[in-house]
């Protein structure tokens, strides 16, 4: 069993490099499934999907959490199908989603401008000034996402695992690298991700599951083992508790439950004389 992410400024690239990969190793291959079924899944138009992953929060949805409970859905979705082993992700969001998990190879791909452009010159009919115009904005529009929800630059290299400029390499070429790189001892020890895998998907499953109504709760799982705080205080503490059990009673992978969840104190008025 093995996982890969391919990431790149162009996603047409990252989908020419992934199909390759797919059809030398067998892998699955998937990016906007993953959208797809999250969408069907947690019963969200895809339109506000698309954009919760592809446009950077305006500032009321900064202060509501607007994209967050879309992502959060995404994420559940993600980690289920990278559970099953065997897949190269070529969407967006993929390596930050997997940064801590061992074993996973998280690749960039990096085109030049110029590449860049003639593709889209190509693909899209357009002139080289569109094109370029296009691009810029695309660039930027992520930049200011990634920045503005998880305050990362996704062209950091330390994201990543392995990072391949395409100035003086073929595509065929980086796919030989990229499984080279896949077949090294350290990538094939798939058992320790699967396990970080499952510890993962149980967090985002539960946070998907409560996110209408405890969307900054602090979750996370141990060997199956859950904790979900909610920080601070709030009222009614027992009909809360009994509520997030009743929303996570159906996700799987969950041993134990520990709820950290105090009750909101109220100061008592002064009797007026």
């Amino acid at each position: 069993m093995a996982i890969l992410t391919i990431s790149s400024p162009s996603q047409y690239m990252r989908k020419i490099v992934a199909r390759q990969l797919a059809g030398k190793t067998g892998f699955s291959c998937v990016s906007r499934e993953i959208l797809l079924e999250a969408s069907e899944q947690y019963n969200v138009p895809q339109i506000k999907m698309a954009r919760a992953m592809n446009e950077s929060p305006t500032i009321f949805e900064r202060f509501t959490h607007g994209k967050e409970k879309y992502i959060a859905f995404f994420r559940a979705t993600f980690l289920e199908n990278l559970k099953q082993g065997n897949v190269i992700y070529h969407g967006i969001l993929g390596q930050l989603f997997v940064q801590g998990v061992p074993h996973v190879l998280k690749v960039r791909v990096v085109p030049s401008m110029e590449m860049r452009i003639a593709d889209e010159m190509e693909r899209e009919n357009v002139t080289k000034q569109v094109a370029q115009k296009r691009i810029e904005q695309a660039d930027k529009e992520r930049a200011n996402w990634s920045s503005a929800l998880y305050k990362v630059d996704t062209t950091d290299s330390d994201l990543y695992d392995l990072v391949i400029n395409l100035d003086h390499i073929s595509v065929e070429h980086c796919v030989d690298i990229i499984l080279s790189t896949l077949n090294a001892p350290y990538y094939q020890k798939q058992e320790e991700a699967l396990h970080h895998l499952n510890d993962l998907a149980v967090v985002a499953a539960v946070k998907a599951a409560i996110a209408d109504d405890y969307l900054d709760a602090t979750v996370s799982c141990t060997d199956g083992n859950l904790s979900i705080k909610l920080d601070p205080p709030v009222s009614q503490a027992e009909n809360r508790k009994q509520e997030i059990l009743t929303l996570i009673r159906d996700i799987e992978g969950i041993e134990s439950v520990d709820l950290d969840i105090r009750s909101q104190i109220i100061s008592g008025t002064p009797m007026h004389k």
